[in-house]
């Protein structure tokens, strides 16, 4: 996996995990990204610093990532369509061109999950955070 920070025309700027770089390529070129402050689809890898690893005791606060990680819900939430349970037949019907390229999210079981993968279908799976404590 790669993580590239992107940008859209409007500098608004994020990141994004890929498989490879070819697989950026092909889902930039397809115009499946989109900046999730405006929707842009003109999106390119904006310029960053190489990764360098962190010292064992300078891990991230658990309440930060938790922050990170409702926050990235929301931005899938509103700017992707649930599909529920119907993930996995959805994402074949976009892969196959049987309907339009959309942003999706929802659920899949693990042999789904395997299923998709082997059909070179790449989803992303995400931890669902709560948007508020419980």
């Amino acid at each position: 996996m790669i993580l590239y920070e992107l940008r859209c025309p409007s500098d608004h700027r994020f990141e994004g995990w890929f498989r490879n770089s070819d697989a950026f390529e092909a889902q930039q070129s397809a115009q499946e990204i989109a900046c999730p402050v405006c929707g842009d689809k003109q999106v390119d890898r904006a310029l960053m610093a190489p990764a360098v690893g962190r010292k064992s005791n300078n891990l991230p606060d658990p309440a930060q990532a938790i922050t990170l990680l409702r926050t990235l819900r929301k931005v899938v939430e509103e700017s992707h369509e649930n599909v529920g349970d119907r993930f996995a037949e959805e994402a074949r019907k976009i892969h196959y061109g049987e309907t339009e390229q959309r942003g999706i999210y929802g659920q899949a079981t693990e042999d789904e999950a395997e299923e998709l993968a082997d059909e070179g279908i790449e989803i992303g799976r995400l931890p669902w955070m709560p948007l508020a404590d419980s």
